[in-house]
C-alpha cells in the first residue's frame, strides 16, 4: 500500500525537486504540494495524506505555527519537519507542537524514503546530527537533576528563595542565618551546580 505524502515548502525549485523525487518511489503517492502554511491549513484537512514534510520557515505563518491546526483537523497524519534549521529551539518547539520527526533538508532521497516508511509505522524519524542534539539536551536535563540533588537541604532552601526573587538579607531572616552564611551558601551552590553567579544558578534551578 503506497503512503500519501504532501509537501509544503516555499521555494519552488526545491518543491518540484522534492515532488519528482518522492514520486520515483514505488510505495509512495505524492498527492499534491503548497507553498505556505495558509494554504497547508486549508488544503490538507479535505484530503488528509498519511505524512507531510513540512518547512519551518513560510512566508506567512510559519511550519511550526501550522502543525497544531494541522494535527486537530488531521489526527492520523504525522508531520515530519524537513528543513534548514538545527538550532534545539525549533526542534523542540516542532516536537512539542505535535511533529513526530525531523530531518535537514541536505538528507539523501533513501533517507528520506525512509524517514516516510518510518513515521507511517509508528517511527519518529531523525536526521542523525539531530537525533544527538536531542541526546545530548536530554543528557543535559539529567546532569542538572543530579547536580540539583547533590545540594543539601539548607541550600535548596537557600537556592528556592533565590528564585522567589528574595536577596540575600531577606533569605538570612526567613532561614534565620546571617546574610554571611547565605553567601557561602550560594558559594557552594555555585560550584555543585558548575555555574559562575547566583543568576545562573537560579536560571539552571528554574529551567530543571
Amino acid at each position: 500500500m503506497k503512503k500519501s505524502v504532501v509537501v509544503v515548502e516555499d521555494d519552488g525549485g526545491l518543491r518540484e525537486q522534492l515532488v519528482s523525487v518522492l514520486k520515483s518511489s514505488p510505495d509512495i503517492d505524492c498527492l499534491y504540494a503548497v507553498s505556505t502554511g495558509e494554504e497547508a491549513i486549508r488544503k490538507i484537512p479535505a484530503r488528509p495524506p498519511d505524512v507531510v514534510l513540512m518547512d519551518i520557515k513560510l512566508p506567512g505563518i510559519s511550519g511550526i505555527d501550522c502543525i497544531i491546526p494541522l494535527k486537530r483537523a488531521c489526527p492520523t497524519t504525522e508531520i515530519v519537519m524537513l528543513t534548514i534549521y538545527e538550532n534545539t529551539e525549533s526542534i523542540f518547539r516542532a516536537l512539542k507542537a505535535g511533529a513526530s520527526g525531523y530531518l535537514i533538508k541536505s538528507s539523501n532521497p533513501e533517507i528520506l524514503f525512509g524517514a516516510i516508511r518510518d513515521v507511517y509505522t509508528g517511527g519518529a524519524p531523525f536526521s542523525s546530527h539531530i537525533a544527538r542534539k536531542v541526546v545530548q539536551y536530554f543528557q543535559e536535563e539529567g546532569k542538572s537533576a543530579r547536580e540539583n540533588e547533590k545540594l543539601s537541604a539548607r541550600e535548596r532552601e537557600v537556592l528556592d528563595l533565590l528564585a522567589q526573587g528574595y536577596m540575600y538579607l531577606e533569605v538570612g531572616k526567613k532561614l534565620f542565618i546571617s546574610d554571611e552564611t547565605v553567601r557561602s551558601h550560594v558559594k557552594n551552590i555555585c560550584r555543585k551546580m558548575q555555574v559562575r553567579n547566583r543568576v545562573e544558578a537560579v536560571a539552571k534551578h528554574r529551567a530543571g
